[in-house]
């Protein structure tokens, strides 16, 4: 062979095999006998063989659609499934995949969606079609427990999880800056006038972020030296009954939650939103209702995601990373009815004082 690297009809000839029996088995494809496709990748790393990743989304489309247009194809895969998934995580989601779909159109790419919920597909029939269609990008959306994707093969592909921690293997990832998010609702809030924020979340979304909100809330608060200390509210469930009893005794002027149905229970108990106490969301598209908060920016997400997985197929980088990464991306604050300017508004409500002309 050449110094310099072949190419797989090279690879075909030189070991006396089809160009199709090669391909196939440097995709590990199971119709291959296993000695077979030993030898050939064995060859193919001692040739320095490099796979293009766009040649065999190309051919594949090509195929299905008879047509000469390039569209490198980068899977979706939705552990979880949409079946039994709560509203306010479907609306992320879709947001996720908006960005996603958007930003694979503009490099050339398009996204294809495969379910592994309820009824959906097996890990094997999943890798059987992946590589049948040569798709080797793999987009990861979150999972509301502790992912477990080991069981595709992923010494064929190249992946990203769309949130904070993944183990199960330990892939790259892209998520929302929860710690800086925190720290730019807080500051917001103080320049609107709040001075008693307190914090409510959800014991098990906080364990998830391996506690960045809160770590974030009681860094503001021993660090920043403009806020009394009001405990943070962690418990198992968000329930009416414990959060009621929190908020009169601590009196926030100002909750951050996820969740826009404190709102009732804080009126309950006498606030008026946002004339006497204000409400941040944590996440505003965790709720229909309106509310001013953090935009974790799912969109964006979505988008620097593909970004990373075609970096990837680029450089010809398949399988589990040895020194996976996390890229995060800070959240926007956004307005809303649920806050009002409280330092404007006093200053707009105290009495005129009138000059007395001399008499001369």
């Amino acid at each position: 062979m050449s110094s310099t690297a072949p190419s797989l009809r090279d690879l075909a000839r030189t070991l006396g095999l089809s160009h199709t029996t090669v391909s196939e088995a440097l995709r590990n494809n199971p119709r291959v006998k296993p000695e077979t496709r030993q030898r050939v990748q064995e060859a193919a790393r001692a040739a320095g063989y490099q796979h293009n990743p766009l040649a065999g989304a190309l051919m594949s489309e090509m195929r299905r659609s008879r047509t000469g247009t390039f569209r490198g194809v980068i899977a979706v895969v939705d552990l979880d499934g949409p079946k039994n998934r709560p509203l306010a995580s479907a609306r992320y989601h879709r947001e996720l995949m908006r960005g996603a779909n958007a930003r694979a159109g503009e490099l050339g790419f398009k996204t294809e969606y495969f379910s592994m919920g309820d009824e959906g597909l097996t890990p094997m029939r999943l890798d059987t079609i992946l590589q049948s269609r040569g798709i080797r990008g793999v987009f990861l959306l979150p999972v509301s427990d502790n992912p477990d994707f080991s069981r595709l093969d992923w010494s064929l592909y190249a992946g990203v999880y769309t949130d904070y921690v993944i183990e199960h293997p330990a892939l790259h990832s892209v998520c929302a800056n929860h710690f800086r998010s925190m720290f730019t609702a807080l500051q917001q809030l103080h320049t609107l006038g709040y001075r008693r924020p307190g914090l409510v979340l959800q014991g098990h979304h906080d364990e998830r972020l391996m506690h960045r909100w809160e770590a974030s809330f009681l860094a503001y608060q021993k660090y920043s030296g403009k806020s009394p200390k009001v405990p943070p509210l962690i418990v198992p469930d968000i329930e009416r009954e414990s959060f009621t009893e929190w908020f009169g005794k601590h009196d926030p002027d100002v909750v951050l939650c996820h969740r826009a149905e404190v709102i009732g229970w804080m009126e309950g108990r006498g606030a008026r939103v946002p004339s006497t106490h204000g409400f941040c969301c944590l996440n505003i598209m965790m709720n229909p209702r309106p509310c001013a908060g953090i935009d974790l920016q799912a969109n964006l997400i979505g988008a620097r995601g593909i970004e990373l997985i075609i970096a990837q197929l680029y450089r010809n980088e398949y399988g589990v990373p040895e020194h996976p990464s996390t890229t995060t991306i800070p959240g926007a604050w956004r307005d809303g009815p649920t806050l009002r300017n409280m330092t404007r508004d006093a200053k707009k409500s105290r009495p005129r004082t009138t000059r007395k002309t001399p008499v001369p």
